[in-house]
């Protein structure tokens, strides 16, 4: 059936419930979400987006959950803390969010927790793109991780790269509370093995101004360097370590692109970084979620979308979402959303297992890292 017969036969079934030419019914099921849909961090922010989607538009497809449909209603922060509390505020007041997904930046989501919006609210966050420590330690009642920390991240490049004989081992990172996480991180998993941080060096948030970090880490020299930066800065910081140091490898945490790395600096400058992930491969359909992601793209996505990490992690915490959806009932509140989310015990979304309960809400510590090969593509 045509999109477009389908839409208008969606409003005369709801106007009953509104006045307004176009409306959704009143009992539909709201869902909020924040993102960067501009700024440093908007390709991430509109596959963060896209892959929540794309997963909403298959359920409400097959019905819905409980026979209501999902409205999944979306606002830009920018990547601006502020922004991202104003916005809060919004799908939380005014749109009437049963649930909240995605959001990204670690200090963007602390805000949240420091003014006790969620809490107040007593709403559920699934799937922030953040491995923040200090959104999950100490405990958060009211949000619920799909992905490993940034300490986990930590711990598998480190663990791979002295495994490669890598001791000297710098770190360029961004100067808020997402940098500084990961900062921690490899500082922990180096004392670990006692070892230390062989140089630093930060960039400002919201830019791509990292020349001060790159003099500060090419004047040690390190065999490595483990970058805790989004798209923008990271290519930007890649390119020029190389041009003025021998450093022989450099590994950024999950929150990057690797093609808009690629895009940004070229295929031959991004070859060889490295990338931890904290989600299946989501390019070969061996895997049932994997398998499901790629066709609810080919269906739902526009045409020529590409695939990607950060859009097959969103399809997944939708994925939980709605299951605590459905576990919640036929008449759901925020306060059930929460409850039904913490029986996910060993929750299988197909070969990507997470596990929640009334004390744990970090569902997963999958990590793997891959490499970003000569034609820009990921290599595992």
């Amino acid at each position: 059936m045509n999109k477009s017969l389908v839409w208008l036969r969606s409003v005369v079934a709801c106007l009953g419930t509104s006045l307004a030419i176009g409306a959704w019914c009143a009992d539909d099921i709201v869902i909020g979400q924040v993102a960067p849909l501009s700024g440093v961090l908007a390709d991430t922010g509109k596959d963060m987006v896209l892959g929540a989607r794309v997963y909403f538009d298959y359920i409400n497809d097959q019905g819905g959950v409980h026979g209501k449909k999902i409205r999944h209603v979306v606002k830009d922060d920018g990547y601006k803390i502020d922004e991202t509390v104003r916005r809060t505020r919004e799908l939380i007041d005014k749109d009437e969010a049963l649930a909240l997904i995605g959001f990204a930046g670690t200090g963007n989501v602390g805000e949240l927790l420091n003014q006790k919006i969620l809490e107040k609210a007593n709403i559920a966050l699934v799937a922030p793109y953040t491995g923040g420590e200090n959104l999950r330690t100490p405990f958060n009642p009211n949000i619920f991780h799909i992905r490993a920390g940034y300490a986990d991240e930590a711990e598998g490049i480190v663990n791979q790269l002295v495994m490669l004989n890598m001791k000297r081992i710098g770190v360029m990172y961004q100067d808020d509370p997402f940098g500084r996480a990961g900062l921690a991180g490899v500082e922990a998993a180096l004392k670990k093995r006692n070892l230390e941080i062989a140089a630093t060096g930060a960039y400002e948030k919201n830019t791509d101004k990292v020349t001060d970090a790159v003099n500060a880490i090419a004047k040690a020299n390190p065999q490595a360097v483990v970058m805790i930066s989004v798209n923008k800065s990271t290519a930007a910081f890649s390119k020029q370590i190389r041009a003025v140091s021998t450093v022989a490898q450099l590994v950024n945490i999950s929150v990057v692109n690797p093609k808009e790395i690629a895009r940004l600096i070229g295929n031959d400058n991004a070859r060889g970084i490295g990338i931890a992930q904290v989600m299946p491969f989501p390019y070969s359909a061996t895997v049932a979620i994997v398998k499901e992601y790629q066709q609810a793209m080919k269906k739902y996505a526009p045409p020529k979308t590409e695939l990607s990490y950060t859009s097959f992690e969103e399809f997944v915490g939708a994925k939980v979402l709605v299951e605590g959806l459905r576990r919640a009932g036929p008449n759901p509140t925020r306060e059930k959303v929460i409850r039904a989310l913490e029986t996910l015990h060993a929750f299988d979304t197909g070969g990507f297992t997470v596990n929640f309960s009334p004390t744990n809400h970090i569902g997963s510590r999958f990590v793997e890292i891959t490499v970003i090969g000569k034609d820009g593509r990921l290599l595992r």
